[in-house]
């Protein structure tokens, strides 16, 4: 796997981040990772926050567990991150992410949903699926979506990485993809502190967490491109108080105003 540095031993920024590398990496192999965008002490910040906005979830009364996705309750799932922490909300628009999603979307993307999964000892995986053909029929000929996935603990195959079908960006329909597919999944493997994109067509699933005591948490900004709906109902989901603190731009990429389809979100 081809990591991007920004320099040894530094956090990864907008300035030192490879941008024509990960462009070709998304290319070729539909993901690319990038390393120490968060230092350890944000990832050890980051897990403990994301720790208390699930539990905030649970008190405002929302599943944790979803059961027709995951096959146990040891997949936490944690939905409207942006409304429960304000760290979410700045790592949604963090500037190594944006310039990654405008790369690959266009510069008029919006944010479809912002979640968490923490795979927790003797969770299962769910079912192999694309976000891409969930939404769009066949073909699909190009990038309309993509997923920023912040590992907030080191990722490997026994804690439950996420698991992807090398080179399956590159089908077009169906008719292109193997009968079997669960053969064909490869965990990611990233250190903590990294970001894994991964482009939209790219067909994956969660892994299972088999180990005894480690518990792998991620977080999945999604993004696609205007036309598609979101996910998220965020103006329907977060505070007026959450609203208030974003930008013109994140306004739009939110869709909390009621802006007409425009070629540049505004400043």
């Amino acid at each position: 796997m081809v990591c991007y540095l920004g320099g040894m031993n530094e956090v990864t920024t907008l300035e030192t981040v490879n941008l024509d590398g990960v462009a070709a990496a998304l290319e070729r192999d539909g993901f690319a990772v990038v390393p120490d965008v968060l230092s350890p002490e944000e990832v050890d910040g980051a897990v403990e926050r994301l720790w208390a906005a699930s539990e905030e979830s649970r008190r405002r009364g929302n599943a944790s567990h979803v059961q027709d996705v995951d096959p146990n309750a040891s997949n936490v799932r944690v939905f409207n991150l942006i409304d429960l922490d304000p760290l979410f909300g700045e790592l949604i628009q963090h500037p190594v992410a944006d310039a990654i999603v405008e790369r690959c979307l266009g510069s008029n993307y919006v944010v479809s949903n912002f979640t968490a999964n923490i795979a927790r000892p003797g969770s299962g995986s769910m079912m192999i699926h694309s976000d891409q053909a969930s939404v769009v029929p066949e073909p699909w000929a190009q990038p309309w979506a993509i997923n920023i996935i912040w590992c907030l603990c080191d990722l490997r195959g026994e804690n439950g990485a996420t698991r992807h079908i090398p080179g399956s960006h590159q089908w077009a329909s169906t008719n292109e993809m193997p009968d079997e597919l669960e053969p064909l999944l490869v965990p990611f493997e990233a250190p903590a502190g990294s970001i894994v994109a991964m482009e939209g067509r790219v067909w994956h699933t969660s892994g299972a967490n088999i180990t005894e005591n480690e518990d792998r948490p991620l977080v999945f900004g999604y993004y696609t491109t205007p036309f598609l709906r979101p996910q998220w109902n965020f103006s329907a989901a977060l505070q007026p108080e959450t609203q208030a603190q974003f930008t013109p731009t994140m306004r739009y990429r939110l869709g909390l105003d009621p802006w007409l389809n425009v070629a540049k979100p505004p400043n």
